[in-house]
């Protein structure tokens, strides 16, 4: 069970290891693009590709899914990037459901764990194994593997890592299930656990009143997508990569924009002022324009 190319890696890789796929669920085709074309999610492409039946419910209670679902007579049930399953569902196998979370859990429970991760400025994150069950990313966990986030590295890049480890821990816990001998370790949930709520537009404009790490942080766990954002004098203009600096090389010029100050060469440099430091801005996009480098960016933009 899953939509996006996240969990095609896994279901690949169940199906090269000789897992005996019964069937896939995924999200309903959308209609995307002018002409409102019907878009099948990667999941199902790749799963029409190896000739596995594809079932596509609106509503995951539809007694009609459920009967269908329960003739697959499926032992376990993976999900990987998927919907909240209602217990008729995640309760049906007779070995149960395990899913696949993008943090260590129990830290950063939640729809963007990759996110929050890199914004919180963690230096280690991993994948977790587990059970499902009532509540979401509660269940017991099975197996976990850890992966060190590079100090520039972007949740676009670190999901990418992720996607592929995350397939072989999933290889790796079936195998074990199936073979009867497997760890179960409760999760423990504490007062102070990061979390990793869902994003949404308002929390991805960049405050100028934290500091240059503190941005630099949060402009890469939002890059490539959705991507962080400010105003630069009244146009919205997309961050995707920059880097934080304590001084300013010579001969820039300043430009006040409300709360924050720009300074460039107009050729090649642009930084904006923080509450500690500076911001070198390295790639961006403004409205209306595709993402590019700063040094092509001044070559079309005047202050």
């Amino acid at each position: 069970m899953g939509t996006p190319d996240f969990a095609v890696a896994t279901l690949r890789a169940l199906i090269e290891n000789g897992q005996n796929v019964v069937a896939v669920v995924t999200a309903p085709d959308k209609p995307t693009g002018r002409g409102l074309k019907l878009s099948e999610s990667p999941v199902k492409k790749y799963a029409v590709e190896k000739g596995l039946p594809v079932l596509q419910p609106e509503k995951l209670k539809n007694p009609a899914f459920l009967e269908e679902l329960a003739s697959y007579k499926a032992d376990l049930q993976v999900v990987v990037a998927f919907r909240m399953l209602p217990e008729a569902v995640w309760n049906m196998p007779p070995m149960g459901t395990i899913n696949l979370h993008g943090s260590l859990l129990p830290k950063y429970r939640g729809a963007a764990p990759i996110n929050w991760a890199i914004i919180n400025g963690e230096k280690v994150t991993g994948v977790t194994t587990f059970f499902i069950e009532k509540e979401i990313d509660t269940g017991k966990i099975i197996y976990t593997r850890e992966l060190e986030i590079g100090e520039n590295e972007t949740a676009g890049e670190l999901h990418d890592r992720m996607m592929e480890c995350g397939a072989t821990l999933v290889v790796e816990t079936v195998q074990a299930i199936s073979k009867g001998d497997y760890p179960q370790r409760d999760q423990e949930f504490t007062a102070d656990l990061p979390s990793a709520p869902k994003i949404f537009k308002e929390t991805t404009e960049i405050n100028w009143e934290n500091t240059a790490p503190q941005l630099h942080n949060f402009i890469r766990g939002l890059s490539p997508y959705p991507a962080a954002w400010t105003l630069l004098f009244g146009k919205m203009v997309k961050v995707f990569q920059a880097l934080p600096v304590q001084e300013l090389p010579d001969q820039l010029s300043p430009l006040e924009d409300g709360n924050k100050t720009w300074y460039t060469d107009h050729k090649k440099l642009l930084y904006v002022s923080t509450a500690q430091g500076f911001l070198q801005i390295l790639s961006l996009q403004i409205e209306g324009k595709k993402r590019m480098g700063t040094e092509e960016f001044l070559r079309g933009y005047r202050f």
